[in-house]
């Protein structure tokens, strides 16, 4: 903790306090060196060691991310059948199958699938044409008794 805190906090009170510009703060090249971090150099290896895993930590999870992304939108351009872009599908391809599909999304998809099959169907099409038996019933006999009422007053046999 004390690392921590004189990392975060020891070189903004060594330039209010003006100790901050000695000749042998930084090297020639512009690296960081321990002297200039005020620590041992076994402390200044360890710092540094922990700084490569922490980026390398980061870049991993960017990547999948990146790749997550991608997926998302290869899955909906398949949903929605709009056409494929060569560049997610190659980012997808080299996440390989660490991908997770959110599960939003892969349940939005298996009830589209689903819905779409039952749309497909014989049935499904009945049940999407939105009639209404007893008023196709009740215009039916209207119009029948329509019919006989012309028929009666046009023919004398009736």
């Amino acid at each position: 903790m004390a690392f921590l805190m004189q990392q975060v906090l020891g070189g903004k009170l060594k330039n209010m306090m003006g100790g901050g510009e000695s000749a042998n703060t930084s090297a020639a090249d512009g690296k960081d060196t321990p002297e200039s971090k005020g620590m041992s150099r076994e402390e200044f290896e360890e710092y540094q060691r922990q700084l490569v895993e922490e980026k390398i930590q980061r870049d991993k999870e960017f990547a999948t991310k990146k790749a997550e992304r991608a997926n998302l939108r290869v899955l909906l351009r398949d949903k929605y059948r709009i056409p494929q872009n060569a560049q997610d599908d190659a980012t997808v391809q080299m996440a390989g199958d660490d991908l997770d599909v959110p599960e939003d999304l892969a349940k939005m998809v298996d009830e589209d699938e689903e819905q779409e099959e039952m749309n497909d169907s014989f049935m499904g099409k009945l049940q999407n044409l939105d009639l209404d038996f007893d008023a196709m019933k009740i215009k039916a006999q209207s119009t029948m008794t329509e019919v006989k009422q012309a028929a009666e007053e046009k023919c004398v046999l009736m």
